[in-house]
């Protein structure tokens, strides 16, 4: 997976570089603060209009713990309208629709007992975009969302208790760079 995402990272570079500051209505990005917690995350936006773009993100996660090993992965597409600054698709303050599936797995390795869980939500964020001529793309943006979890252990017992946080109310808050093209 760590090679995916150098890979993505290398062409974004090798793309914005050859791109001309015209015209430039696609940015691969990524979430820097993500690989605190061993997680990759990934999105892409293009430009839909004169001040609208749409954005599809996906993050993988995957850690082990001692005997626990947890994995997981999510989509979270969006919609973003520019509103304020430049006012332009991909330039300035926007606000943001979004929804986001996220699938998740706890296994026990001495065990052998799984859970498993997924959370359907949404939300919306405000957010600030800036893309330099050179292609560099910073985005930085905050907001509530809502998430709604179903678990399901695979023998039945709560050995588990993963409930805390992941349904209801909650925030959506990042920082990414990447690069126009």
């Amino acid at each position: 997976m760590k090679r995916f995402f150098v890979i993505t990272a290398l062409i974004a570079v090798v793309t914005g570089a050859q791109a001309q500051e015209q015209g430039r209505s696609n940015a691969v990005k990524i979430n820097p603060l993500s690989l605190i917690l061993a997680t990759g995350n990934v999105s892409y936006e293009r430009a839909v209009g004169a001040k609208s773009s749409v954005q599809l993100g996906g993050f993988y996660s995957g850690v082990g713990l001692g005997d626990l090993k947890y994995s997981g992965w999510g989509l979270t597409p969006e919609f973003r309208y520019y509103f304020a600054g430049q006012k332009q698709a991909l330039n300035g303050v926007y606000v943001a629709p979004f929804v986001r599936y996220q699938n998740f797995k706890i296994t026990d390795k001495s065990t052998t007992n799984t859970t498993t869980f997924t959370t359907m939500g949404g939300g919306a964020t405000l957010g600030w975009q800036k893309m330099w001529g050179s292609g560099f793309v910073l985005d930085i943006f905050a907001g509530p969302a809502y998430n709604s979890a179903t678990f399901k252990n695979d023998n039945d017992e709560n050995m588990f208790d993963v409930s805390s946080g992941l349904s209801g109310f909650g925030a959506r808050v990042g920082i990414t760079l990447g690069f126009g093209f």
